[in-house]
Parts: C-alpha cells; sequence; structure tokens
C-alpha cells in the first residue's frame, strides 16, 4: 500500500514540474498539485489507521 502511494506521490509531482516548465500547461500544474495533495492526505489517513 505504501508502495501505491509514493508512485502516485512521483506522478503526480512529475505531471505538476512539468506544467510549471512548459508554459500554456499551468492546469496541469494545478490538476498535478491537487492530486498530490489529496494522495498524500489520503496515504496519510490509512497509515494512521493501522497504527
Amino acid at each position: 500500500m505504501i508502495y501505491l502511494v509514493l508512485v502516485l506521490l512521483a506522478v503526480w509531482l512529475i505531471l505538476a514540474i512539468l506544467g510549471v516548465v512548459i508554459k500554456g500547461l499551468f492546469w496541469l500544474a494545478v490538476i498535478g498539485g491537487l492530486l498530490f495533495v489529496a494522495t498524500a492526505v489520503w496515504g496519510w489517513f490509512q497509515n494512521r489507521q493501522r497504527i
């Protein structure tokens, strides 16, 4: 489960960086950033429930 969260975080981070680097793709940076935060929160809650 942790591996899945880490992979998703990496994918969303790459999308956000590409959105910032490539002009005109600001929407990609916003979506990538939102998905990164959502995945991080979801992973945090999943990990917290295990303890």
